[in-house]
């Protein structure tokens, strides 16, 4: 269930939203001023969150900024009764994805709700790549293995990185080198290898299904088991 904050000192207009969203299914969390907006936003993990400009102790644009400076993903909609340009400019600038105008029909702003959701998911599996129970996240850097975390080095990160973008291709020594270290591969080195058996070590260990496979002759492929 996609989670919602909403933030609204207009208790009527808050029940209207809550009521209306909750009958789609979503999970709605109400706050009636900035000051526990901010807190709300910071303690928990909305899919998307819906923002009131006028707000009896904080400024909505002072808030939409302060929440930017710390989450630059969550969609923030931000609603108001200004309709002038600049208004709308400010509130954009300030980091949020969308602007709706008081009094609004729900419908529009579901579907401005549900055109937000979609671009952010879009956005979030863009940065993940996945193979079998292996999971990378290019943002952050990091990987984990069904659900466990991986520690890795930065080579190790590229090279990973490297497979994942390329699974089921067997991929040269020389065509590694040059991809990860962007250097000519020395056949009478074996760094390659070396770093290959680092990461198979953090990537399978502990684990019954090997993904890293060696072609004699040829290189490594990134595969599942009898694949």
């Amino acid at each position: 269930m996609n989670s919602i904050c909403l933030i609204e000192d207009e208790l009527k207009v808050a029940s209207f939203i809550r009521r209306g969203l909750e009958e789609q299914g979503y999970r709605v969390s109400v706050v009636e001023n900035g000051t526990d907006g901010k807190k709300a936003v910071a303690n928990e993990k909305f899919d998307l969150v819906i923002l009131d400009v006028m707000l009896p102790d904080i400024s909505g644009i002072d808030l939409c900024r302060s929440i930017r400076n710390n989450d630059t993903e969550t969609p923030i909609l931000m609603l108001t009764a200004l309709n002038q340009v600049h208004d709308k400019v400010l509130g954009l600038k300030a980091g949020a994805d969308d602007y709706l105008v008081k009094p609004f029909h729900f419908s529009e702003l579901l579907a401005r709700i549900e055109a937000l959701m979609r671009r952010n998911k879009i956005k979030e599996e863009d940065h993940f790549l996945t193979f079998d129970d292996l999971k990378l996240d290019s943002w952050t850097k990091t990987a984990e293995r069904s659900n466990k975390k991986i520690a890795l080095t930065a080579k190790e990160y590229t090279l990973l990185e490297l497979f994942m973008r390329n699974p089921n291709k067997i991929l040269s020594r020389e065509y590694i080198a040059e991809q990860v270290w962007e250097i000519g591969f020395d056949t009478g080195t074996n760094f390659i290898d070396v770093y290959v058996n680092y990461l198979r070590k953090k990537i399978e260990k502990d684990f019954k299904s090997k993904l890293i496979h060696t072609v004699i002759g040829m290189g490594y492929i990134l595969k599942q088991d009898n694949k």
